[in-house]
């Protein structure tokens, strides 16, 4: 992912590309429920998209428009109540298999969330609906398995 820094100009066009990404997916995509942006003066541009799940009711991919990347990031489940360390290493060793840059990680306030960055240089059409994609998929696929290791006594019954 080695990439120089993007220019102000640089920038400025990859804003407006991702924005109008992101309206298109709005109108023609039927799992997207919802677009917006944010422009932070202290994070840079941001963006989400939210799609419609079946396992996990909505889904939120957030794309941060850095100088070197576009970071992305969904918020994948809050934090587990039981098991963590079984749960952690779950996660870690499907860290392992997970392809395209993706990687689970835990936020801030101890939420899981599923994480990667490309280089500036190499958005497209085709990488910004690969990361939606894989967004959904290894949502839908873990989400469930996930939740019943992290709420076990939730689940039993």
């Amino acid at each position: 992912m080695v990439s120089g820094p993007a220019s102000d100009d640089d920038l400025r066009r990859l804003a407006q590309f991702i924005t109008s990404w992101a309206e298109r997916e709005r109108d023609d995509n039927p799992t997207v429920l919802a677009v917006d942006s944010l422009d932070d003066p202290d994070l840079g541009k941001r963006w989400f998209v939210r799609l419609e799940g079946e396992e996990k009711q909505v889904t939120t991919v957030w794309f941060h428009l850095r100088q070197r990347t576009l970071h992305y990031e969904t918020q994948f489940m809050p934090q587990p109540e039981e098991n963590q360390q079984q749960l952690y290493e779950m996660l870690l060793a499907m860290n392992a298999r997970l392809p395209g840059g993706w990687r689970f990680a835990i936020g801030w306030e101890d939420a899981i969330y599923l994480e990667g960055a490309v280089a500036w240089s190499w958005v497209d059409d085709d990488l910004l609906d690969e990361i939606i994609g894989a967004a959904y998929h290894y949502t839908e696929r873990w989400f469930r398995p996930c939740m019943r290791v992290g709420y076990e006594s939730k689940f039993r019954g």
